[in-house]
């Protein structure tokens, strides 16, 4: 699922960078591993065990940003003679290099996830492992649990396969080469099938009642010691490859489902006050968003290329923070086993080399298939994974609302005292004078004070002149005041 993408270029003592720098030390965040824990990495990478299924005949790919070098998934897609489509996804066997008990398998719990920065990412397990001898990378043979999803004409699930095998991919792919072959009618049938299955796949989720977020990508530009914002729009061949991934996790938390043992991905549905604040933002963003059209429906008319729809898909992943990890065993199956914005049972498995728990989810798959019960290693860490997981989570969250704040504090660091317009999303009960305002341009979030208000209270909802009166990367702190 989705999270706030931001990027930041320059060099590294540029001061956005510097407050970044600063941020990691403070928080204690580092991407060295300790030795015992990188020393048992790197033996693993030597041999790691080799399944005796040998899969490197299929001609996988992976796709992925230009640049990325963890390389979790690889895929091929082919038509079934009898009619539907055959998804291989073949998923990095990170079991296969962390020994469990052992110190590298301590440490992964302790990070828990791969922690991204606007400048660079601090990876859960070391890079000898999640850029080498794990990543599928092209032309090498690695251990991956390898999936096999056999579809219908219309896209739905009619059989399900998962194994270890020997894989080996044959191209390393990028969204913007992928979309202009296919754009173009140059792509091969395993790649032209993206564009089918994934917009099968989209069909499916309108009507289950499911929502995908193309979240764009933030850029911060350093032009003339000054910042400014940018996006990425997603291209329609991003949505096509999270299809694939979607349907691998909906078919994960089935066999979980059927198997009575597992850990599901839950989100309940949106509380009131968190669509009202949202609402809200739309207003400020000039979103137009009338009372009788649904959530989905809005996200689904939302044109990324747009600014003020960009920043507003930015803040939808607002509605996501509410996903936690359920786990179940011996048939006693959750009172909640849906994910709100699937709108269906899902499961963490296909990112291992990123996410703590999508190894387990893969381990229990595996033994579901071969109808023997999970490892003992993977039972004995269930029922403390769903708090790893959401420390770690936790962990993220303040990263990333840490670097949205230093970020935003670039971009206005020249413009305090200037007049803004905006939109109060959120007052504090308990101080109506303190609250949250959205600007309007640049879409910026921020924590406003006022005093003498005429109703002695912020107007929540209401568009609001305010005046910018702090903006400092060194503290990352934003504030406003009503004008």
């Amino acid at each position: 699922m989705p999270r706030r993408h931001i990027r930041v270029t320059g060099a590294p003592e540029a001061p956005l960078r510097a407050a970044l720098t600063a941020l990691r030390t403070e928080l204690g965040v580092t991407d060295g591993y300790p030795p015992e824990a990188l020393a048992e990495a790197e033996q693993t990478a030597k041999a790691p065990p080799i399944p005796p299924y040998d899969a490197t005949a299929i001609p996988l790919f992976t796709i992925d940003p230009r640049t990325s070098t963890d390389l979790d998934q690889a895929m091929h897609l082919s038509r079934r003679p009898t009619g539907g489509y055959r998804v291989r996804y073949a998923i990095a066997d990170v079991a296969a290099f962390v020994v469990p008990g052992g110190t590298l398998d301590a440490e992964t719990h302790r990070r828990v996830t791969t922690l991204y920065f606007p400048d660079e990412k601090v990876p859960l397990h070391p890079q000898v492992l999640s850029e080498g001898a794990a990543s599928l990378l092209p032309g090498q043979e690695r251990p991956a649990a390898l999936w096999a999803i056999d579809l219908d004409e219309d896209g739905r699930t009619v059989a399900v396969d998962v194994r270890r095998a020997v894989v080996r991919s044959r191209a390393k792919l990028d969204y913007e080469g992928v979309q202009r072959q296919i754009d173009e009618g140059t792509a091969d049938e395993p790649l032209a099938l993206l564009k089918v299955i994934g917009e099968l796949r989209e069909r499916l989720e309108v009507e289950r009642g499911g929502i995908s977020l193309n979240v764009p990508e933030q850029e911060i530009v350093e032009r003339d010691d000054a910042y400014e914002l940018t996006y990425r729009a997603p291209l329609p061949a991003d949505g096509w490859n999270a299809q694939i991934s979607l349907l691998t996790g909906m078919a994960a938390a089935d066999l979980m489902l059927t198997h009575g043992t597992g850990v599901l991905r839950t989100l309940p549905a949106a509380p009131d006050g968190a669509v009202g604040r949202l609402r809200r933002t739309a207003r400020a963003l000039h979103v137009d968003w009338p009372h009788h059209v649904s959530y989905a429906h809005l996200i689904r008319s939302l044109d990324p290329h747009n600014s003020h729809h960009a920043a507003f898909l930015q803040e939808c992943t607002t509605l996501l923070r509410g996903a936690g990890y359920t786990v179940f065993r011996d048939g006693h199956l959750p009172a909640i086993t849906t994910h709100a914005a699937v709108a269906a049972p899902y499961a963490h498995c296909t990112a291992p080399l990123r996410r703590l728990a999508d190894r387990y989810a893969s381990e229990i798959c595996l033994a579901a298939v071969a109808g023997v019960p999970a490892p003992d290693w993977v039972l004995a860490a269930l029922d403390v994974l769903p708090h790893e997981m959401a420390d770690g989570n936790r962990r993220a969250g303040t990263v990333e609302r840490e670097c949205v704040d230093i970020v935003e504090a670039a971009l206005l660091k020249d413009r305090v005292g200037e007049e803004f317009d905006g939109c109060v999303v959120e007052v504090e009960e308990r101080q109506p004078t303190v609250g949250v305002v959205q600007l309007t341009s640049p879409a910026v979030i921020g924590r406003i004070e006022g005093d003498n208000l005429p109703l002695g209270r912020l107007p929540l909802g209401e568009r609001l002149r305010v005046r910018l009166t702090q903006a400092d990367p060194g503290t990352a702190k934003v504030r406003f005041a009503p004008a």
